[in-house]
């Protein structure tokens, strides 16, 4: 078995704070898009750092599967100049963004080309589900901040934050900036549910102690105790109804 000289520690130390983490050998294929990380430097938890790169606040929020669709339309009529008045964002099944022909992870430049598009994106909603096994959690969390910090160099960028159990809050919060605008679903949360408005609420408060957010924009009703609350410690909450609400003309739901 070959030991790790210190010549090769340093290299790898070099390799992964210079941006060249995981990079493949000549003629590898790039199976884990190693490129998104040239001149990312990781976080203390080795998650990539993505920088908030959008100056103004969204004034609407467009699905990118719905942006995919305009595109297609536009690309046909030959209007290669068209622009969408919104950011867009992910927060609907992974199915939708995450597929393993379209997927945005697995077409980037596709991806990159459609959002170039609209004013501006939040980073890919990958999900975390409490269920999932902690590197799975891990992965979709680095492929968040991954692909932001890659994109958000050509479109205006802004975060999407999750979070899990407490033992999760290590990453959670990793790879960004602090003092920023960040972005948040509430939709599909079941925030009526007593144990589900706690672990919400935990999160939160974990998010705001440790980023010190200027502006959460929520996905979805920010409805809430906790996230009105936000507005007398100087937290500007912008929320943007979910496309379900609007089809339906729900009301807020309200504790």
């Amino acid at each position: 078995m070959r030991l790790i000289s210190q010549a090769d520690e340093e290299g790898h130390y070099m390799r992964r704070h210079n941006g060249m983490a995981g990079k493949p050998r000549k003629g590898c294929k790039d199976m884990w898009n190693a490129f998104m990380l040239d001149g990312v430097t990781p976080d203390h938890e080795d998650i990539p750092f993505c920088p908030t790169t959008a100056i103004e606040t969204p004034k609407g929020l467009i699905a990118f599967w719905d942006l995919k669709t305009i595109h297609k339309r536009e690309m046909r009529a030959g209007n290669v100049d068209y622009h969408v008045d919104a950011f867009a964002h992910f927060y609907g099944d992974d199915q939708k963004f995450d597929g393993p022909r379209e997927g945005v992870w697995e077409k980037p430049y596709d991806a990159l080309e459609i959002l170039r598009h609209c004013d501006g994106f939040i980073t890919p909603d990958f999900s975390t589900n409490l269920d999932f096994l902690d590197p799975i959690r891990r992965y979709n969390t680095m492929r968040m901040r991954a692909f932001g910090a890659w994109a958000g160099q050509k479109v205006p960028c802004l975060n999407n934050v999750r979070w899990g159990w407490a033992d999760t809050y290590c990453y959670d919060f990793a790879g960004l900036p602090s003092e920023s605008v960040y972005a948040i679903g509430t939709v599909a949360s079941d925030l009526r549910d007593r144990n589900a408005m706690q672990f919400f609420e935990c999160g939160l408060r974990e998010m705001v102690r440790v980023l010190r957010p200027k502006t959460i924009i929520v996905y979805g009703s920010a409805n809430y105790e906790c996230l009105r609350s936000l507005e007398g410690k100087g937290i500007k909450v912008v929320s943007f109804d979910s496309k379900t609400n609007l089809s339906h003309g729900k009301e807020m739901p309200s504790e």
